[in-house]
């Protein structure tokens, strides 16, 4: 049962399946064990980024496209549900069916703009296509910056969700458990079930035949038209595809924060996060995706805080004359900087690829 809701897609490593059992648990129990408001924004953070890697290691990992419009996708989902929410807010927040219009419309556009991309750009090689979309996604960057009196400029939207998410919401009168099932309980939940689903469906789309011809678009894409398949068709739906779940992750990011502007969903540090976290956990591998995700906003949340501990001020390490200023909090990016690099040149093939590699030559592993 378990083997054909991962399609078959068992992660090869007695280590990779700990971890990832480890993960799930983690963040399914994430409002119980981890209490505190930064930590629950951190986890759902985490959700909202393993649908949005996972869905740009279809283009880059298992077609071989590399594109820099990823966050255009993700920004229009996002603002989507806050236009709709905004327009339709009454006494007691938007409905359920403004954020059905919402995302609906969203993944009517980016449906269209993706197909208009794949058809018009795809056939360029490499770098010019990279370079298209990034013009693209500046381009809308600076549209979304311009329409204020929709998209709220770059102040961006601030909106009502359904009663149901919002924080002054209560389940229950008591506690279950200890926790108070509010509303932002319930949003995390909700979060956490839709990118289960969309995550198993991705699994299912990369271990499908279109998944396989997509990789062999990727290894050879003249050998694969030279067999008769039409590379452009399918390097096109590729896009369409990993622009939809795109589309998606930003929706939920929006109901989470109940607020979007460029800077949360827009900007080029999110798509520089995107690539690395990709190189972190493993290109063409899913599970790539929630082990780099979790690593990688981890420790952009956590590592100035753990820096404190040994560099701050009362710090075991901060009175060291030469150590000292390295492990100072305000050099929490230095150290960031550094973990990637180790983490490229230690794994190559990513944390995930590394880990399956290993499981192939060592069966205890």
């Amino acid at each position: 049962m378990l083997d054909r809701l991962l399609s078959h897609d068992r992660p090869q490593s007695r280590w990779l399946a700990a971890a990832l059992l480890l993960i799930t648990a983690a963040l399914l129990l994430a409002p119980f064990i981890f209490p505190g408001a930064k930590s629950l924004n951190v986890a759902a953070k985490m959700l909202v980024f393993i649908l949005l890697v996972a869905s740009y290691d279809l283009l880059l990992g298992y077609t071989g496209i590399v594109s820099f419009a990823h966050t255009m996708f993700f920004g229009i989902g996002a603002y989507g549900v806050a236009i709709a929410c905004n327009a339709a807010t009454g006494g007691d927040g938007a409905g359920w069916g403004a954020v059905a219009l919402g995302v609906a419309g969203a993944l009517a556009l980016s449906t269209v703009l993706s197909t208009v991309i794949g058809l018009f750009s795809l056939r360029v090689k490499a770098i010019f296509y990279a370079m298209i979309t990034l013009a693209v996604a500046a381009a809308f960057q600076t549209l979304a910056s311009q329409l204020s009196d929709v998209t709220g400029g770059e102040d961006g939207l601030s909106f009502k969700t359904p009663a149901w998410l919002s924080p002054s919401f209560e389940l229950f009168d008591e506690p279950v458990f200890g926790l108070m099932l509010d509303g932002k309980v319930i949003a995390y939940y909700g979060i956490f079930v839709v990118v289960v689903l969309l995550f198993l469906a991705l699994l299912r789309i990369v271990n499908s035949p279109f998944g396989r011809v997509l990789q062999a678009i990727r290894e050879n894409d003249f050998r694969a038209e030279a067999i008769g398949y039409r590379t452009v068709v399918y390097r096109t739906l590729s896009n369409v595809l990993s622009a939809g779940f795109a589309t998606l992750a930003g929706a939920l990011l929006a109901l989470w924060l109940r607020y979007t502007g460029p800077d949360t969903t827009l900007s080029f540090e999110i798509m520089l996060d995107i690539l690395l976290i990709v190189v972190i956990g493993g290109m063409g591998t899913v599970y790539g995706a929630v082990v780099g995700s979790v690593i990688f906003v981890f420790a952009q949340n956590y590592l100035q805080d753990l820096l404190k501990l040994v560099g701050g001020e009362g710090g075991w390490l901060a009175q060291v004359p030469v150590l000292g200023p390295f492990v100072s909090p305000d050099r929490w990016l230095l150290w960031l900087g550094l973990g990637f690099v180790l983490c490229v040149y230690h794994f190559p093939s990513g944390v995930v690829g590394r880990l399956r590699a290993r499981g192939k030559t060592d069966p205890t592993a």
